[in-house]
């Protein structure tokens, strides 16, 4: 039975073998090393998407959960658009839109928020503490997609989204300790001496 337009796979098994020599495929079919940069990109991409997961599943306030549902989603198209050499066309890309969109965020959230006086230590709430785990992902992840520009052809607005995108993860954590009320807390240099 072919698939639906709205099914974009259908996995009627999930283990193939086809990997088991330490080689995976790319969107396009060919045939990489599971050590590719490339692969590396977009595993940490989906590293990241679960702990976005972990975020919703826990005490993550309501005004937080329709952005992080749509970026769990971008991330998926993120991950496709690494998948395939940017060359090839007719592919899902991360566009210009996308990137605005997470700007537009940023502001949203950040306008509620108070001025920082200090750099934020992660933690206050687990949404947040969790949300900074995500943002430091996020910039693994972004490197990671810089090293496999180095090497192969890599649509630039990818790191650029990351980039945007880790942004938005440290207001969202912030954002969630003021939805909650609970205090930010702050780094005081040499508090400890």
């Amino acid at each position: 039975m072919p698939r639906a337009a709205d099914e974009p796979v259908r996995l009627t098994r999930i283990y193939t073998r086809g990997g088991d020599a330490g080689e995976t495929s790319l969107g396009d079919g060919s045939r990489v090393a599971k050590l590719d940069s490339r692969i590396t990109a977009y595993g940490t991409t989906d590293e990241l998407n679960s702990i976005i997961g972990v975020v919703l599943a826990g005490d993550c306030p309501t005004e937080l959960d329709a952005p992080l549902r749509r970026i769990q989603n971008e991330l998926f198209d993120l991950g496709a658009d690494l998948s395939v050499p940017f060359g090839v066309e007719g592919r899902l890309r991360v566009g210009q839109s996308l990137v605005d969109a997470l700007e537009a965020e940023c502001d949203r959230f950040n306008e509620a928020l108070p001025d920082l006086k200090s750099f934020v230590l992660p933690g206050g709430t687990q949404a947040a503490a969790m949300l900074h785990v995500a943002r430091t992902v996020c910039r693994r992840a972004e490197r990671e997609t810089l090293a496999a520009a180095a090497e192969h052809d890599v649509n630039p607005l990818v790191a650029v989204y990351l980039n945007r995108l880790s942004d938005l993860l440290f207001i969202l954590a912030r954002a969630a300790n003021a939805l909650a009320g609970a205090e930010e807390p702050l780094w005081k240099p040499g508090a400890s001496r």
